[in-house]
């Protein structure tokens, strides 16, 4: 079958459920493969994201394939659900694009002790105090106010020394993605403006699709595992979708200009400017690796504020605490070890808008959820569910999945289209309390914006990515 975008048509053939392939051709390296539906592959006008897995799969030392998940669409050089790995002892390089701009935007669940019915009578109230304590927005405005000796610590240390200083629990450590806190980091390489960008920001959602959103458990697919992370049925959760906000902004402006510069001193040609990159193992390979480190410990430290935040909030209204289920990323390059053709080999991992999803029995994961694998943390839009997942043996793409249900307007369109104050009026009909920033802010992210979330993990569990856990619907939003 043929998929046509913005006037070229790139050849996809179907492989088998959820899988299509987009055959070697010109100077590409490797194939493209896609893990979607009919249904779910891009054909939006202007939607380039197939073009962009081919683009991809022409950078030096990428191994295996050009990979897209279900939630595939338009990006800043990768695609948005882009997976590729290259060879880090073979020339292989590190794109800031394969990242993205948002570096370890992520996605973390918090547990309470409480049902839904027994919060929904002071749901209101609930969401009134959230509405106070979650600062949002594009600007300034966190949870927490630090100085640039304190920032420089938190590039370091991540959420590791946000707990240090009081706000939160060892647990959270062992539930976050490595520990919390990302090796290597170097705030050497975080420039000028990316710091002063970053002071004013931790324990903030910032704007655009993040959210803090207060959830129900509604179907619990596998007990086993359900029970491994602390969640059960009717249970009431919060779930927090943000990143680095606009110290991780300025870290890949900077560094795409830096790699733009010093491609031709490595006599690397890309299809597309935005994929600019060097060797990962070159000067500048490390330098943005570093900075990206730190970009990521930032990020953790952000959630793990506005994990205090919802947690005095429900203190306050409620009486209870929250638990955290699991905090994971979905946008950073990583140096991980795979099997390539029967031998070990170090790659640079890039996973843009995809999540990593190990198996069962991995070493990277804490103790007590090594028998079930890697939670998978897959939020919807407003107004439709949200799922937790797990990592599975032989999972595909070095060990990714999706990471939501994929744009399929443009922000600009959504807000052409959708009138924000009748769209909260119709979330409210429906019982979902809804806490906007603006107007325009809920336009941008209505739920007819996005690709059908059921579907998307129905491919990504049939790709054989991942398995569903649990299924969460929205009780309230708090929106940027």
């Amino acid at each position: 079958m043929g998929a046509t975008v913005t006037g070229a048509t790139v050849e996809v053939v179907e492989e088998g459920p959820f899988r299509f392939r987009i055959p070697r051709r010109g100077s590409m390296r490797v194939p493209g493969v896609v893990f979607a539906s009919r249904a779910l592959l891009p054909e939006a006008a202007g939607d380039q994201a197939l073009q962009q897995v081919v683009n991809v799969a022409t950078l030096p030392g990428i191994v295996e394939a050009s990979y897209a998940m279900p939630d595939v669409h338009w990006g800043y050089g990768f695609p948005i659900g882009g997976v590729a790995a290259t060879d880090v002892a073979d020339g292989g390089v590190v794109s800031p694009g394969g990242v993205g701009f948002d570096i370890s935007c992520g996605v973390r669940l918090l547990a309470a002790p409480c049902e839904r019915d027994a919060l929904l009578p002071r749901l209101g109230q609930l969401m009134d105090v959230l509405d106070r304590r979650v600062p949002r927005g594009p600007g300034r405005g966190g949870v927490w106010q630090i100085g640039r000796t304190e920032l420089e610590k938190v590039l370091v240390s991540g959420a590791c020394h946000a707990v240090e200083r009081g706000h939160g629990v060892a647990r959270d450590l062992a539930r976050c993605e490595d520990g919390g806190v990302l090796p290597g980091a170097d705030p050497g390489q975080v420039g000028v403006r990316a710091v002063e960008r970053g002071l004013g920001q931790v324990g903030s959602l910032g704007s655009g699709n993040h959210f803090l959103e207060v959830q129900a458990v509604d179907t619990v697919h596998d007990r086993a595992a359900a029970s491994a992370m602390g969640v059960r049925e009717r249970q009431v959760c919060v779930m927090i979708h943000c990143g680095s906000r606009g110290l991780g902004h300025q870290i890949c402006t900077d560094h795409v200009r830096t790699m733009d510069r010093a491609a031709a001193r490595y006599g690397i040609e890309v299809p597309d400017r935005q994929l600019a990159c060097v060797p990962a193992g070159s000067g500048e390979g490390r330098a943005y690796l570093g900075a990206m480190a730190a970009a990521a410990n930032y990020a953790r430290a952000n959630r793990q504020l506005l994990s205090e935040a919802a947690r005095d909030a429900f203190e306050e209204t409620t009486g209870h605490g929250l638990d955290l289920v699991y905090d994971i990323s979905h946008n950073l390059a990583k140096i991980e070890t795979h099997h390539v053709a029967g031998r070990a080999v170090r790659l640079c991992v890039h996973r843009k808008g995809a999540t990593r999803a190990l198996p069962p029995g991995h070493p990277d994961l804490p103790d007590d959820l090594a028998a079930v694998g890697q939670p998978v943390l897959i939020p919807g839009t407003m107004g439709t569910a949200s799922y937790l997942l797990v990592g599975v043996e032989g999972g595909g793409a070095w060990h990714s999945t999706c990471h939501g249900a994929g744009r399929v307007r443009s922000r600009h369109s959504a807000a052409r289209e959708v009138d924000g104050r009748a769209l909260r009026a119709e979330l409210e009909a429906r019982g979902v309390a809804v806490r906007g920033a603006s107007w325009r802010g809920l336009a941008e992210e209505a739920p007819r914006a996005y690709k059908d979330i059921d579907a998307v993990v129905r491919a990504s569990e049939g790709a054989g990515l991942c398995r569903r856990v649990a299924r969460l619907v929205p009780l309230g939003v708090v929106k940027g």
